[in-house]
């Protein structure tokens, strides 16, 4: 049987300029203040740890951090994975406004759904946060 890949997309629009979005989203430490099931993240050069909410570590390659773009991506490279890839981009809407996407590919295609669903409600509360 052949793993089939996944991709999920989740977006929100955020009433805040994308400089300020990208200050949460662009800072790969500040992952546990607005990704719910986070607790801990540290960075090492090119490379985060993150801790789930039930003690898993997971190792992550940052790809991309690019903040004149603002695009944020990242690769899990171990765990139930065999192939990851997300991408947070902060898009300026011209209005004062951002839109956040968050995209994720991933194979098994069952672990795109989990991050995808997981990423959703990360919006939301990041959403949240930098509205308050």
């Amino acid at each position: 049987m052949t793993a089939v890949r996944g991709s999920v997309r989740r977006e929100v629009r955020i009433a805040a300029p994308p400089d300020e979005v990208w200050q949460w989203v662009g800072d790969a430490g500040r992952l546990p203040e607005w990704f719910p099931g986070i607790v801990d993240a540290t960075v090492e050069g090119s490379t985060r740890t993150i801790t789930t909410g039930s003690g898993i570590p997971m190792v992550e390659d940052l790809v991309t951090v690019d903040r004149l773009q603002r695009r944020f991506q990242y690769r899990i490279t171990g765990g139930l994975f065999r192939e990851h890839l997300s991408t947070i981009d902060v898009l300026d809407l011209g209005d004062g406004t951002s839109l956040v996407v968050y995209g994720v590919d991933a194979e098994p295609s069952v672990m795109a759904l989990v991050i995808g669903g997981a990423a959703g409600s990360a919006l939301l509360h990041l959403k949240n946060l930098v509205e308050a």
